[in-house]
Formats: structure tokens, C-alpha cells, sequence
């Protein structure tokens, strides 16, 4: 991979917590690979169809913002860190998260969350 790898992983990245936030689904399916996994503290969820149905079907809120606070690619240029807080509409500060993206040439393949 080269710099705008580096630069196209990044903006794929920001553009899944803009999809979610703005509850465009059908932009979040584009961004994932099929084979998408999630995996957080309370359960994986296989799959990219099954990703998006979570986020706008189940979730237990979706009047939640994302606001990332700090970015960073490895050095592989598929590995993307995300630090960053989960804030409900009216500015109430949720959980402080740090999310591993991997991202491929399909889109983000795997995202492990992990929150406090």
C-alpha cells in the first residue's frame, strides 16, 4: 500500500462513524467488506449484512453521535486507530471508546471496539 492507501483508509474510516451518525445504511454497506466482523465487549457480530441490521434495527440508541478525537494509520497502512466518545443528542458524553479498523481493498474487513 502506498500514502493515499494510507490517506483513502483513514477517510473510509470517518466516513463509517458519518454513516452511522446519519443513519445512512445503505452508505455504511458500501463502506464494509462483505465479510465483515465486529467484535466488541458484548458480542460479535459476523457479517456485514448483519452489521447493518445491528445499527439500524437493534442498537439500543441511535440518537448518538460519534466524536472521533484522534486518528491514527499503522504503519501497514491497513490498521486504523480511533480514539474517540459516544455522545447522546443532548451532549451527554456516553462512554469513551478506542476502535481497531482493518481495512482491504473490499472496504473495512474488521473493527474490534473496546470502551470504558
Amino acid at each position: 500500500m502506498n500514502e493515499s492507501d494510507a490517506e483513502d483508509a483513514e477517510a473510509t474510516v470517518r466516513a463509517f462513524y458519518a454513516a452511522i451518525d446519519d443513519g445512512a445504511y445503505d452508505r455504511l454497506r458500501e463502506l464494509l467488506a462483505p465479510e465483515f466482523v465486529h467484535h466488541r465487549p458484548d458480542r460479535t457480530l459476523d457479517g456485514r449484512e448483519r452489521f447493518v441490521r445491528f445499527m439500524r434495527e437493534e442498537r439500543p440508541r441511535t440518537d448518538t453521535e460519534h466524536v472521533v478525537e484522534a486518528v491514527a494509520v499503522a504503519a501497514d497502512r491497513e490498521t486504523v486507530f480511533v480514539r474517540g466518545l459516544l455522545r447522546a443528542a443532548d451532549g451527554e458524553t456516553l462512554f469513551g471508546f478506542v476502535d481497531v479498523h482493518r481495512v482491504g481493498t473490499a472496504g473495512i474487513e474488521a473493527l474490534s471496539t473496546y470502551t470504558k
